[in-house]
């Protein structure tokens, strides 16, 4: 399948996902969707970024029957951020329809989750350890749902959800349709598999780097300054054809544009509140190359088509890490080059590293007065080892933190240590 029109999908769906601005599937999608639509049961071996979300999101909306109102299928997450982000792609979907979807994730109020399911969902989205209580409580009722699907599984192996699973898995019904993703198959997985789960297709998609060739990605720290001063001084050391700087909410975007407008840079604003006849006249306006920067958010960027782009900005990173590959693939086109500058702190440095994981080759650099210049490895402090020598070590076996701790007790060891030292070079130069 090239396109997603070559599932049939129902007219809601194709027209969803038209709105996303999905042009084809992904590898993962090309592979599972088929399956979930035909019931046979799998085990998707792909990375953040590969469209694995949607490749079980798209066909298990096409399967529900939306005159049932019981539960049909089951996602379950296993951190909170991941079943809200999953929930929030879902939703969506099934936007405009009757199809009923509830989030139940830890760290909210039971009682009134239980008071939600007076309705059962057809789907629902959730933490493990939230989706058996409400079991247990026989407030969920899983007994109907055909479909579990498991996202993250080694994940959820590794912080312990996987016996919670597998106790709201045993009351689904004995022909379940099971489908488990996860960026590694650990060898303990393995018996919980074989439980649920006969003779599966195992698709593995390749560790082959998400993105074109031809991009050169930067970071660059924000640091002392506030992120739209450091904005303008990414703006002040590129010349771009185009650039794309890319807002995670609409109102970033406004706030972005204003601030830029008001130190004297003409920019185009695309995001979903633009109305329509707006919108038709600022797209008119970047094919005729009036603006050099245009201010977008992801979903209303992923919808049309921008051509000439040279540089992709992450104002600030996307949440979902999927969308900062969709957002970089704007740039180096039709074999052209180009670049993607990304703006972090340091809390973004956990998504950094999952972006390298999936294959993103980061360089870190500076820019002061238009002028570019590389900067230590992002992570060299963490890296950096201390080169002891055996003497060091010694010391530090034969002097220990007292028991009750006085104050100056650092200085005491320092000086304890310190006689050590002497003691161990002098028995070591007689050895000489």
């Amino acid at each position: 399948m090239s396109k997603y029109t070559d599932y049939n999908l129902k007219p809601f769906l194709q027209e969803a996902i038209d709105k996303l601005g999905f042009q084809e599937p992904t590898p993962i999608q090309k592979e599972i969707i088929p399956l979930i639509l035909k019931g046979k049961s799998a085990i998707g071996q792909a990375h953040t970024g590969t469209g694995k979300t949607h490749s079980f999101l798209i066909p298990i909306v096409e399967k529900i029957d939306a005159s049932k109102k019981e539960v049909q299928a089951i996602i379950t997450s296993p951190t909170r951020e991941l079943a809200t982000q999953i929930y929030n792609e879902l939703n969506k979907l099934v936007e405009g329809t009757d199809i009923q979807t509830k989030l139940f994730i830890g760290g909210t109020d039971k009682a009134r989750a239980i008071e939600k399911l007076k309705t059962q969902p057809q789907i629902v989205v959730g933490t493990p350890g939230r989706i058996r209580d409400l079991t247990v409580e026989q407030a969920l009722l899983v007994h109907t749902s055909k479909i579990l699907v498991v996202d993250e599984a080694d994940l959820a192996f590794d912080l312990g959800f996987i016996t919670e699973i597998d106790q709201f898995a045993s009351r689904m019904p004995e022909q379940l349709e099971m489908y488990v993703f996860s960026a590694t198959i650990p060898e303990k997985l393995q018996p919980f598999l074989k439980k649920y789960m006969d003779s599966p297709v195992h698709i593995k998609i390749g560790h082959k780097r998400p993105v074109a060739d031809g991009i050169d990605f930067i970071v660059t720290p924000v640091r002392s300054k506030s992120r739209k001063k450091r904005l303008l001084d990414v703006i002040e050391g590129i010349n771009p054809y185009l650039a794309i700087i890319f807002a995670n909410t609409k109102q970033n975007a406004d706030s972005v544009a204003h601030y830029l407008e008001g130190n004297g840079i003409k920019v185009g604003v695309v995001h979903g509140d633009i109305a329509p006849r707006e919108r038709k006249r600022v797209m008119k306006q970047i094919h005729e190359l009036e603006y050099q920067y245009i201010v977008a958010t992801d979903l209303a960027a992923r919808g049309i088509d921008i051509p000439g782009v040279s540089h992709v900005i992450n104002y600030e990173l996307p949440d979902d890490l999927e969308f900062f590959i969709h957002r970089v693939g704007r740039t180096a086109r039709a074999g052209l080059t180009g670049t993607a500058i990304t703006l972090f702190e340091p809390s973004d440095e956990d998504a950094l590293i999952r972006l390298e994981k999936m294959g993103i080759p980061f360089e870190h650099k500076d820019v002061v007065n238009g002028e570019w210049s590389e900067l230590k490895e992002r992570h060299a402090r963490k890296n950096r080892t201390k080169n002891e020598s055996e003497i060091d070590m010694i010391a530090k076996s034969k002097v220990r933190k007292p028991k009750k701790v006085k104050p100056g007790y650092k200085r005491g060891m320092k000086w304890e240590m310190d006689i050590v030292k002497k003691r161990e070079r002098r028995i070591k130069a007689r050895k000489k």
